[in-house]
């Protein structure tokens, strides 16, 4: 009776249907799950057949005859007849009495429903993700393909933009280049009055040139900005000065506002500074017809490498509607239809603002109020430096020479020939024209110019090719300004590789140009001046007390020994006195005693600074007294070529003892 219990338990633990089945196959004994399989009683399946109950009865007949034939069966997939039809693995294994006759069979269905939908979905999930994958793959590659697609499509709206910016801007370049030299001579106000719509519809045109290239280098990723030392107070203070006619014309206040504790020099790109700032003034000044326009720039904060400063340019001008101050940035949009022909604008300027402050990393915020006026502002870092920025001063020695200085126009279009000989012919430079690079290259073997106008795109010899035969070739230093109606990214990246030490954009601007070519040529005469005083090193010791002729006694006493201001104040003189020994010069050969006077006044105050002894103050003070006087010209002559001589053994002195302080200042 126990080890009937015993077994009954046993039957009962498996939560699988389980079935004992005769020889012949006939039920004899189940459990209760499989009774809630079949949905039938235990009366009801004792002996009955053991394949009823299955979809497929001659397979569940071979494994009943397997299981009598082999002793079991393993893991044999069935499927039960019953309301949901039951996938089974079918399990089998005989029991026989004590005389190991075989009796009958235990047969254990386990139900696999679960593992079957588990296979099923991962099966399905497997297919999905393969065709998931391939429908990504030719995804990528559609997608590759319009990327392709896109940049073909950039660079061909680059390429036609740089073509259409080559093709107006040389006409337009005649154009405005004639009226402001026709402007000068002598006209009826009617003539006048016309000749100066002309250049002002010339000018409208050439901003929106330059506006549409701009976004378009912006859209392109192909605006670069530069990391260049630059002092900003005089930076902005520079640009403020473009304003001053227009807003004189408007009868405006415009006030400046500059925080003092900002470094005097700062790196970033000044240019495009200049670019932001100038769109956010002329902007206020064009809807702004009485009051006030205010620049500020404040330090926000700043940390041992960076300082972040806020710019504003607030007007008390027409305003804008609150609904329109989202829509005044994007392309082409002002805040109102009629801005345009009321104010005039491509509406690019603010949208042009918007992306170059957002490009570096900054962010651009306005307020404004109908008839009170507008406030732009934006935030930008600069990083801090030691170094000292770029001079951008224009040395004055050149305008009394400026007759002497040579110039060789290479451009092929007779039109622009003719403007550029007219300009030059003002400016009172000597000129020389050049069809092409090639023929450029045969004037510069046989003559000597002082620098050269360098067209890009010409015939038989373009300005890259002529300008690489120069530097690489020839090993000329000549400087070379690129006259270039094209003045995309790409273009100006190649004027510099190639060896251009400037450029300037047609329709060229006559004040520009005549200060690029006065700069170049100031900056290389300092270089060669430098060199000489070099070379002549030797002879000025040969000459010259062996003992030092400067001393910095006062000089430490003044700055209270701080290296940073003693190093300005040396690099000053040394800038400025090789220009003034020039002019010292000159004057005398041209007998010009007024600007001898004036030079050496301006020497007089530097001698005691940089500690020059009492003697050679004497000197310049009598060469000032003499040249006042008209006297003594031939003792005059001597006495400036003694100043020169004491004045550039100081600049060789001066030159070691600066690079003997950065060296220190480094350490």
């Amino acid at each position: 009776m126990q080890e009937s219990q015993y077994a009954r338990s046993l039957i009962e633990a498996s939560r699988d249907p389980l079935v004992t089945i005769s020889i012949e196959g006939k039920i004899m004994d189940m459990n209760q799950a499989m009774m809630n399989m079949t949905g039938l009683s235990r009366e009801e399946l004792t002996g009955s057949d053991f394949m009823e109950y299955f979809t497929d009865s001659f397979k569940a007949r071979d494994v009943y005859k397997e299981v009598f034939a082999s002793g079991f069966v393993k893991d044999y997939p069935l499927t039960m007849k019953d309301h949901h039809l039951t996938d089974v693995l079918f399990n089998g294994s005989v029991y026989m009495d004590g005389k190991g006759q075989t009796l009958g069979a235990v047969v254990v269905a386990r139900d696999i429903t679960e593992q079957r939908r588990i296979e099923s979905e991962l099966t399905e999930a497997r297919d999905f993700a393969e065709l998931a994958t391939g429908i990504a793959e030719v995804a990528q590659g559609k997608a590759e393909e319009a990327t392709r697609i896109a940049e073909d499509a950039m660079k061909a709206k680059q390429q036609f933009l740089s073509n259409m910016s080559h093709e107006i801007r040389t006409p337009m370049n005649a154009i405005i280049g004639f009226t402001k030299v026709v402007l000068k001579t002598e006209l009826t106000a009617k003539q006048k009055e016309y000749l100066t719509a002309i250049k002002m519809s010339g000018d409208s045109l050439i901003v929106l040139i330059n506006d549409i290239l701009d976004l378009a280098k912006v859209d392109a990723g192909k605006m670069t900005f530069e990391e260049t030392p630059f002092k900003m107070a005089e930076s902005i203070t520079s640009m403020l000065h473009l304003f001053e006619p227009k807003i004189q014309e408007k009868n405006l206040v415009l006030e400046k506002n500059y925080d003092n504790k900002i470094p005097e020099v700062l790196v970033g790109d000044p240019v495009r500074l200049h670019q932001i700032i100038l769109n956010l003034i002329s902007n206020a000044v064009k809807f702004t017809s009485n009051g006030t326009i205010v620049v500020s720039v404040k330090l926000a904060s700043e940390d041992e490498e960076n300082v972040v400063l806020k710019f504003s340019v607030s007007d008390t001008g027409i305003g804008i509607e609150e609904s329109k101050i989202a829509r005044i940035f994007e392309n082409f949009q002002q805040a109102s239809s009629g801005t345009s022909r009321l104010y005039g604008g491509t509406g690019l300027g603010l949208a042009i603002v918007k992306q170059l402050v957002e490009s570096q990393g900054g962010s651009l915020q306005v307020e404004s109020e109908m008839g009170i006026g507008s406030n732009f502002s934006f935030v930008l870092s600069f990083k801090k430096t030691t170094e000292e920025a770029a001079s951008n001063y224009v040395i004055d020695v050149l305008s009394t020479e400026k007759k002497n200085i040579k110039v060789l126009v290479v451009e092929d279009i007779a039109l622009n020939q003719l403007l550029m000989k007219t300009l030059l012919d003002d400016f009172g430079f000597e000129r020389d024209i050049a069809e092409n690079g090639s023929i450029a290259i045969e004037k510069l073997q046989t003559n000597i110019y002082d620098v050269v106008l360098m067209d890009l795109q010409m015939p038989v010899m373009n300005g890259f090719e002529a300008t690489d035969y120069i530097r690489n070739v020839l090993k000329l230093e000549i400087p070379i300004i690129a006259l270039t109606a094209d003045v995309t990214t790409v273009d100006l990246q190649k004027c510099k590789s190639v060896g251009m030490n400037d450029y300037i954009a047609k329709p060229v601007d006559e004040k520009l140009l005549y200060s690029k070519i006065i700069n170049l040529i100031s900056k290389r005469l300092i270089t060669d001046l430098a060199g000489d005083l070099a070379d002549s090193s030797v002879k000025l010791k040969n000459t010259i007390e062996k003992k030092r002729s400067i001393n910095l006694d006062y000089l430490k006493s003044l700055t209270k020994s701080s290296p940073k201001l003693m190093m300005e104040m040396i690099s000053i003189y040394l800038e400025q006195t090789p220009s003034l020994l020039t002019t010292m010069k000159s004057s005398v050969k041209s007998k010009n005693w007024a600007l001898l006077q004036t030079t050496v006044h301006k020497m007089i105050p530097s001698f005691s600074i940089v500690g020059l002894g009492g003697d050679s103050e004497d000197l310049a003070r009598k060469i000032h007294e003499l040249a006042g006087s008209l006297m003594q010209e031939e003792g005059i002559e001597k006495m400036v070529l003694e100043m020169e001589t004491i004045c550039s053994q100081a600049c060789i002195e001066l030159a070691e003892e600066l690079k003997e302080m950065k060296n220190k200042n480094k350490e």
